[in-house]
Parts: C-alpha cells; structure tokens; sequence
C-alpha cells in the first residue's frame, strides 16, 4: 500500500474507540439477554466482530501490526439466503489428486486401452502415450466414485476435497450451464457442504503421537519386568493389537 493510502493515525485511534464501544455493547447486551439465542447479543457480537476487524485492517495498513484476537464462526460461507423449500439442488464436487505412481498410472490406462481395442469398442492405440491421455482414459472408464475409493490402485495420491449442496427454486434448463459449469456458484444458495483436507487431522495426529510414546514407555516397563522370566500362561499369539479406533 502506497504512503498516500496509509490510515492516519487518527482513524486508527477511532477504530481502537469503535472496539471499545462495542466491546461496551456486546456486554451489555450479554447481562440483559432474555435466552441463549437472544437476537440483541447476536447482533451485538456481530458488531463486534465487525469493529475489531476493520481495526485490525488499519492497524496493520499503518503499522504493520496485527491484534491477537480472532472472532470465532463459520466463515467460509456467507449465510444462506436461498430458498426454504428448494425443488432442484446441484451437487459440486471438488477432488484434488496427486500423480504419484506416474508409471502404474499408464499401465492402468493400458489395460484398458487394450481390453477395449480387443473388444472393438475403444479408441485407437496411441493414446496412453502420455499421462493427459491415461488420464482422459481411466477417467472416461470409471466413475469419479471409484477413482476415488480405487486411487492407489491407478498411481494417484488423495489431496483435498470438498462437496457443496446448492439450492434452487427450479432446475436450470438441459445444457443451459454447460459451457461454463463452475463459473456462477452462488455461496449464499450453498445449503450444505463437507470438507476433506489432512489440516483437519493435525490435532489426531498430535494425539496419536502422544499416545505412541505412552505406549513406548509402557513396552519399556514390560520388557523390564519380563527380562529373565517367563509366563507359561500366556501364549504371544493371544495377544491382540491396541485398536485406537
């Protein structure tokens, strides 16, 4: 941002003031609600959350500093403003794969290749010849399901994912969207969606690691205890593997 587009100092101190009063509002209205989903605190927590944020946008513009708060909620869609009682939905789906077996990729393109071509009901030969053909290839075979539920087997690593319900009041007209199937999503129709990512398996994973070294810690005692003595009682191939499921 240019010198000439910077905050002054003043409007920083003004949005640090607008904080403050909202910060006022959003307690009073808290000590006044009537119920757990009071419409004054709601709005008054909006307000809020409006208010820090332009103060931490100003903040930064002009000093290059941020505020260590963050406003809990869903924030990556707007809120529904579609219709109640929809008569058509659209299913967007989104699945991002990495080529990590470029090799069996091929391989499996050719198998099919050759089992069509056998079969007189596939495209000429030839056409696994690059990874853009394999894929064109076992994309057209299978369904995306599959593809999904199959990657390993055809060389492909699983990357993020997501899948959004939209409503509508009526379903668009045959090949009306067609020629531009992705350009006019409207977030505020989105009815549902479900996200796939590993980001969400950090604090699983952390866990699981915690876990992993309590057990260590547990085997160590075990082998202690056990060193130079034996249990005719218990038989190895009774001992059955800790689900952590």
């Amino acid at each position: 941002m240019s010198d000439a587009a910077q905050p002054t100092a003043a409007e920083v101190r003004a949005a640090a003031e607008a904080v403050k009063a909202a910060l006022d509002r959003h307690l009073a209205a808290v000590e006044r609600r009537s119920g757990e989903d009071d419409p004054a605190v709601h709005e008054a927590f909006n307000q809020l959350a409006a208010a820090a944020e332009a103060y931490d946008e100003l903040l930064y513009d002009r000093y290059d500093e941020v505020t260590p708060f963050e406003i809990p909620g869903d924030d990556t869609l707007p809120p529904y403003t579609g219709p109640e009682e929809p008569h058509a939905i659209s299913v967007l789906i989104r699945r991002d794969y990495t080529v990590a077996e470029p090799q069996r990729l091929l391989s499996q393109a050719q198998r099919v290749q050759a089992a069509e071509v056998t079969t007189g009901t596939g495209i000429g030969e030839g056409a696994t010849g690059s990874l853009h053909g394999a894929l064109g290839i076992l994309f057209g075979e299978y369904e995306p399901d599959e593809i999904a539920s199959r990657h390993r087997e055809f060389g492909l690593e699983e990357g993020d994912s997501t899948l959004w319900v939209t409503a509508a009041d009526e379903a668009p007209d045959p090949g009306e969207w067609l020629e531009t199937p992705f350009d006019h999503v409207d977030p505020e129709q989105v009815v549902c969606r479900f996200d796939v990512s590993a980001v969400f398996d950090d604090d699983e994973f952390d866990d699981d690691e915690e876990f992993d070294d309590e057990d260590d810690d547990f085997d160590d005692e075990e082998d202690a205890e056990d060193d130079g003595f034996e249990d005719d009682d218990e038989d190895e191939d009774d001992l059955e593997p800790l689900d952590r499921t």
